[in-house]
């Protein structure tokens, strides 16, 4: 079955042209905003800090905090000339990362550094503008979007709109471009010709991806690497230049701060742009595709961590989900327990660890010898169910008294 529910929301987003005034408005919004996101926090933290003090648990979720907003709301002018809208989705926004927070530190599987820590204030001069509105903040209005307040932007429509969206954020980037991102159910699925053909895909870190086609694999972009010298000269310039604390930066810090902040933009675009022209070549190309369900988070921790965070697995992994939802095709996620240790062609287990040092798997019991990624590439597609013949190098279930079931 395909990953994602039909039906689903996804996000569409394009480049925004502003007028200075529009760009002048938006800000003004962004701090009415940002003050009550600051607000949200101050409140959080005192209902928390009285239910200590009490032993009695004060609620401080959005229903709370929205009529703390009313109150807000006729106590300061400035904050009710801006959109009610806005300033209540940020209060959701606000309990949701709140919410995520809390449940993570009951979560006993994830160490601290997984662990998301509570809102904390937002700064003027760190914090990047972002406004959310639901269909009672905006309108479509031809080529143009019709904020609250009176706020008028124009898109650059790069691609259609595939249904009418249900909400719109309005975000700045690093290097102050302004793009806006629709919620739109996800469009019908567009089928692609059927070959007949499955293929099975290991993510690796010397090469991206490895498949069971010779003509799939991924080989690794290093596009990180590629511009690691320009990006630590600006980063040179930048620690040169740094203003003291709580003095205003200057435009020398400015201009290698705009500088290196492209170039980290531009390296994700490369990173996203490769793993989709290959995400697309694979489903184009095969109708059934079983992918090992690889999580790189401990590859931070290892030795491979600068590396394995050039080439981005999750990013392509989650391009390539999308695609064969988009596409209708049949992708299966892979349990990765023991696909480097088992044989593709007779199911056996090897008896020891494999160094990641050894690149080529022999088979003790038929013998069968091959690429590392190459053999668990063919157990991904195995154990999926692609290959009738291939059934044989399934390693059978064990029942607990250790017999065959």
């Amino acid at each position: 079955m395909s990953s994602s529910a039909r039906g689903a929301k996804v996000r569409y987003a394009y480049r925004l042209r502003m007028s200075a005034t529009a760009k002048a408005l938006l800000l003004a919004e962004w701090d009415r905003c940002r003050w009550v996101w600051n607000q949200c926090v101050a409140a959080s933290d005192a209902a928390h800090r009285t239910s200590i003090t009490t032993g009695v648990k004060l609620e401080c979720g959005p229903a709370q905090l929205d009529k703390l907003l009313t109150g807000w709301r006729a106590e300061h002018q400035w904050l009710s000339d801006g959109s009610s809208v806005a300033q209540q989705q940020t209060i959701r926004d606000f309990g949701r990362a709140r919410t995520k927070a809390l449940s993570d530190r009951k979560d006993k599987r994830l160490s601290p550094r997984q662990r998301r820590g509570l809102p904390k204030f937002k700064s003027k001069h760190r914090a990047a503008p972002s406004l959310n509105y639901t269909l009672r903040g905006f309108v479509l209005d031809g080529r143009v979007i019709r904020l609250a307040g009176g706020i008028v932007v124009r898109p650059l429509w790069s691609r259609e709109l595939p249904a009418a969206p249900s909400s719109i954020r309005v975000y700045r980037d690093a290097l102050d471009r302004w793009w806006c991102s629709f919620v739109v159910t996800r469009p019908d699925t567009e089928l692609l010709p059927t070959t007949g053909q499955s293929i099975g895909i290991d993510w690796g870190v010397v090469d991206l991806a490895v498949t069971t086609s010779a003509n799939h694999d991924l080989e690794h972009p290093q596009h990180g690497r590629a511009a690691a010298a320009r990006l630590t000269r600006y980063q040179r310039m930048m620690a040169r230049r740094k203003p003291a604390r709580g003095a205003v930066p200057s435009r020398g810090y400015k201009a290698a701060k705009r500088a290196a902040a492209k170039q980290h933009a531009h390296v994700a675009a490369q990173r996203v742009d490769t793993g989709r022209k290959w995400a697309k070549s694979i489903v184009t190309d095969f109708d059934q595709i079983a992918v090992e369900n690889f999580r790189p988070k401990f590859l931070a921790r290892s030795r491979t961590a600068r590396k394995a965070a050039d080439g981005a697995i999750a990013a392509t992994k989650r391009g390539l989900i999308e695609q064969a939802d988009k596409h209708g095709r049949d992708l299966v996620l892979v349990d990765p327990k023991y696909t480097t240790t088992d044989c593709s062609s007779c199911g056996a287990r090897a008896k020891h660890l494999l160094p990641l040092s050894k690149r080529i798997y022999r088979c003790d019991y038929c013998g069968n010898v091959a690429p590392r990624d190459k053999n668990s590439a063919s157990v991904i597609r195995n154990r999926a169910g692609f290959v009738p013949a291939g059934v044989d190098g399934i390693r059978p279930e064990r029942s607990p008294s250790g017999q065959a079931a």
